[in-house]
Parts: structure tokens; sequence; C-alpha cells
């Protein structure tokens, strides 16, 4: 300051570029915030056009009747046992007046404690499920006990030269599996050589491979179900993530129908108006269209094989036949109807 108690003139200058640099940084900010206020803008735009809140014109009225309810009660009580979560299920059932008995709850309790046992690497649940479900499953030709000892065996390999003996030991829960898993317990055998050195610094690494812990996870359920009757994934979790795939599709069909006025070309009871591509995840039987009627035949309307070898459905078989005869619509052959054959795929 000068006597007079102004700023000098180095202060002022000081001060000044000081006054500069802040409102260039105010300004800077402030652009910054205007460019993602603007992309933030732009997402809920694209959330309000591609989110439809009203899925209700694609329902069909009077789709869970009495009996209809019970059924998806059940799905959903069948869901949370297979998920784990037997308190939800037990209160659905005390909600909506399900019936479950005791022995439909048992199998999913024990096959989520396995699969949590083997989540943390604990074999021993798996092991003792599998040996006492062995014939069931040599006769749907799994390998799951095999696996679960192999796995078992690599573990003590981990332990180096200290379980040596423990691991030739248990090699003899091999035996009923030499036939069909030949090479694969010779691998396992040739691997105590390096025991000394140390499995992760030998040709053998690729048993230590953590991917199989989750595989075995997976076969696990996928043979578990298999003996139980039960489909691998939750058929609630199918419908649903189905229903999200086919939900647009059918929203712009509906859309379109109404625009045009032409509502009866959906009558929303048999099949859709357009084909919906659920992806090859979703499928799980063979399907026939008839090439003379474009149409996917039915348990109504089933493929019949004709005398020549072509297929077609039964309702052309039924419009083509003139009098005692038919034509083949593919080649010159005359043949009788009765003697097409269903079509089993």
């Amino acid at each position: 300051w000068d006597q007079d108690g102004d700023l000098s003139g180095t202060i002022s200058l000081v001060m000044t570029q000081c006054c500069k640099r802040i409102k260039d940084t105010v300004q800077k900010l402030a652009s910054d915030h205007k460019d993602i206020h603007s992309s933030v803008s732009r997402v809920g735009k694209a959330i309000d056009k591609n989110f439809d809140s009203d899925i209700s014109s694609v329902g069909i009225d009077g789709c869970w009747q009495a009996d209809s309810q019970r059924i998806l009660n059940e799905v959903m009580v069948e869901h949370f046992f297979r998920q784990g979560m037997l308190d939800v299920a037990e209160e659905l059932c005390q909600e909506s007046g399900l019936s479950i008995d005791q022995s439909q709850k048992e199998p999913f309790v024990e096959l989520n404690r396995i699969l949590e046992a083997l989540k943390v690497r604990v074999l021993r649940p798996a092991l003792e499920w599998a040996v006492s479900n062995r014939e069931m499953l040599m006769a749907q030709n799994s390998s799951l006990e095999f696996k679960l000892h192999r796995l078992y065996f690599i573990s003590l390999l981990m332990g180096g030269t200290a379980n040596q003996r423990e691991a030739l030991q248990y090699a003899k829960n091999f035996q009923p599996f030499a036939l069909n898993h030949q090479k694969d317990i010779q691998v396992l055998m040739g691997s105590l050589v390096y025991l000394r050195q140390g499995i992760e610094n030998s040709p053998y690494v690729h048993l230590l491979d953590a991917n199989q812990w989750a595989d075995i996870c997976d076969i696990f359920t996928r043979d578990a179900c298999a003996l139980l009757g039960l489909s691998v994934e939750s058929p609630l979790s199918v419908s649903f993530s189905a229903g999200c795939v086919a939900l647009p599709a059918l929203i712009n069909i509906k859309a379109v129908i109404e625009q045009r006025q032409c509502t009866g070309v959906w009558n929303q009871k048999d099949e859709l108006p357009i084909e919906v591509d659920l992806g090859k995840k979703c499928w799980y039987h063979s399907i026939f269209a008839c090439p003379i009627l474009r149409q996917q035949t039915t348990d109504n309307n089933p493929p019949m094989k004709l005398v020549c070898g072509h297929i077609i459905s039964r309702d052309a078989l039924n419009k083509m036949f003139n009098g005692s005869k038919l034509k083949c619509p593919y080649c010159p052959m005359e043949q009788s109807p009765g003697d097409a054959k269903q079509i089993f795929f």
C-alpha cells in the first residue's frame, strides 16, 4: 500500500490477473456444465422415447383368471425355491393360499446348500450327493461325479509334497471312471511328478484354471435338475426374458394396427400378427412351417408326410385333395390322402 492507502502498481496488477483467472475459470466451469446438462437432458428424452410405460395395450383381457393366477403363483414359488429364497416363497404361499408339500421344498433346500458350498470351493456336500445318486447319474451319462473327484484331487495337488500320499490314496476313487475318462486320469497322475517344484510351474498348470469351479456349478445344476425332472433354467426367468425381447415389437405392431384401424388382424388368442425372433437361446423344440399355407404347424394342424416324401400341414392336405386322389404340389405323383402319415419332430 502507498501512503494514501491505495494499492501499489504491482499489487494492482497481481489482483487484476487473479480476477481474470477466476473469471476464466468460472466461464470454463459454466461451459462444461452446459455440455454436461445437454447430455443429461438427452438421456431423459431417450428414456421417454424408448421406454413406454404403458404396456397394457398388448395385454390380454381376462388372462389372469383363478386357474391361471394359481399357476403363476406356483411358478413364482418354484423360482424362489430355486434361488434359495425360502422365506419369500413361504410368505407367497401364505398370502396366495397355495399349499406346498414339504417334499417339494426339500430338494431345492439341498441343492442350494450344495451350490453355496461349491461357490466357496467346498466339495464334500456335492461329492456325497453325487455318490448317493451315482446310478441315476450314470444312467444319464453324467460326468459330474468324476469331475468332482478330479477337482478334489487337484486341491490336494495344490498342497505340494505334503499331500502326495493322500493324493495317491484318493486316486482310487477314479477307478469306476477309468473306461470313459482314461486320458484325464492319466494327466492327473502324471502331474504327481511335478509336486516338488509345484504344479503352477509345470506343464500341468492348466489343472489350476479357476474357471472349472464355475463350470462345476453349472454341471451340478444341470444334472441335479435333470434328476428332479426340472428345467435347468427357471421357467419364470425364461418367460420374463422372452417377454422383454418381444415387448417392443408387440407395442410397435399394436400401434400400427390401431393407426391403420385393422384391429381384426390380431385376436390375441392363437398367434401373434408378426414373428418375433427370441434368439437361439429360446429354441427348445423343432418347428415346421407348412410350405403351402405358410403357417406354423400345431397339435391340431400337424405336419403330414406324403407317400412321395414331401411334407405339408394337415390343413393343406385337406384343402388340396380332390375326391379320392391328391396330387403332390411339388412332384406329379398322385396318391391317396389316407396314405399320408403324421410326422413328429
